[in-house]
């Protein structure tokens, strides 16, 4: 069997992997990319980097590929309650980072970041299986190359795969997840006339929805459809289109947005719940994006802790001679920020998801103390985790003190 060395091996060429190979090669690290897919193609999944991610990804020198390959600055934040707008937010001057959220088309921009690393010099394989991974000593992974099993040793493996790839559990991480809350269906349609500039959101917390549109230029949105586990119904395939668009007029949307669009994409469904990992490093192997750990996609957060956890571990492996010391680093950072993210989501499920007159009494005294004190509406979301929270800031944030 044929063993090739590497600085780092990133498991994964989507955006995770691609950025890290890129930002790794440019300071001269041997890097291998070993991605399964020979194509990039289309499917349900967040994107809008939120506009916290798109400071990082402006940090990481990825923001230009962004958008030559299509990418939409949206400045603007519309947001409603039921049909009526209750806000209309300049998010670059209003955000702590000042900026926008990004909008963009996930093939495309992941074909323009991987030449991206490979330019830089990362070396680049596509079609290959990735088959397991040891620990012992230097890291290694095991692929199947050409049909042929391959070891590939580096300092660091990066497992950048997703939420639901074996290649964790291989290398001995524990995968901690959250009881089911939420669903979320995500469609790419043609045809919305919406302003263009601006995310659209409308919120009806009566009924549990929350439904926002993202777009694209041209008339091209991402749509999304947030409700609750216990509607006891899944929106998959082109039959379930008109449920998708009857469920986003319910949430207050106007009937207008989608009375001509047509669906350009898959229409499916995937669970709102989130699963981590605590402390994602380990024997040599770091863990980014959602393999490390996948927020909650109801509330559109994963493709910007992604671009921090790259922009993290970067620079732990810059300032760290001991690579040891720098996963280390980079793990202990990423369980505080994740565990910000993890808590405020769970708060605004908790506080705007669920349903009936307990669920209505608590949110009528939460908007009640907002109105007072806009402080204790958390701006988490768009402007990016706190350095620390404590129960004073989750009481503040119900209206309980």
């Amino acid at each position: 069997m044929v063993t090739v060395t590497y600085d780092i091996i990133t498991v994964g060429g989507g955006i995770a992997g691609s950025s890290l190979a890129k930002a790794m090669a440019e300071q001269g690290a041997k890097v291998l990319v070993l991605e399964r897919d020979s194509v990039f193609r289309d499917r349900v999944r967040g994107e809008a980097i939120m506009p916290w991610g798109t400071a990082e990804a402006k940090e990481l020198g990825i923001y230009d590929c962004i958008m030559a390959s299509g990418g939409r600055d949206l400045p603007w934040w519309d947001g409603y309650q039921g049909s009526e707008r209750t806000s209309h937010r300049d998010l670059t001057a209003t955000t702590t980072p000042k900026e926008a959220v990004t909008a963009f088309y996930h093939p495309t921009v992941q074909e323009c970041l991987m030449q991206a690393a490979a330019d830089a010099g990362a070396e680049i394989r596509r079609g290959v299986r990735v088959v397991g991974v040891q620990t012992d000593g230097s890291p290694k992974v095991v692929a199947e190359v050409d049909g042929c099993d391959t070891e590939f040793r580096a300092r660091l493996v990066v497992g950048a795969d997703g939420r639901d790839t074996p290649f964790r559990r291989w290398a001995g991480f524990d995968v901690q997840r959250d009881p089911g809350h939420t669903l979320v269906a995500g469609l790419l349609l043609d045809d919305v006339p919406v302003a263009d500039d601006t995310s659209h959101a409308w919120l009806n917390p009566e009924l549990g929805l929350w439904v926002l549109i993202f777009p694209q230029g041209g008339g091209r949105v991402r749509g999304y459809v947030c409700y609750g586990e216990a509607a006891g119904f899944r929106l998959t395939g082109e039959e379930d289109v008109p449920r998708f668009i009857e469920e986003s007029i319910k949430a207050g949307m106007p009937e207008s947005c989608y009375a001509n669009a047509k669906p350009s994409g898959p229409l499916a469904t995937f669970d709102g719940a989130a699963s981590w990992v605590d402390h994602p490093y380990r024997n040599g192997i770091a863990l980014i994006g959602a393999a490390g750990g996948a927020p909650d996609p109801t509330w559109g957060q994963g493709l910007s802790l992604t671009l921090r956890d790259v922009r993290v571990l970067r620079d732990a492996l810059l300032q760290h001679n001991d690579w040891e010391g720098a996963g280390n680093a980079y793990a202990e950072e990423r369980d505080r920020y994740y565990k910000v993210l993890h808590d405020v989501e769970l708060w605004e499920t908790d506080l705007l998801m669920e349903t009936g007159q307990k669920a209505d009494a608590r949110r009528a005294k939460a908007f009640a103390a907002w109105r007072e004190d806009r402080t204790r509406q958390l701006d988490v979301l768009l402007s990016g985790p706190l350095p620390a929270m404590d129960e004073n800031t989750k009481r503040r944030f119900f209206g309980e003190e």
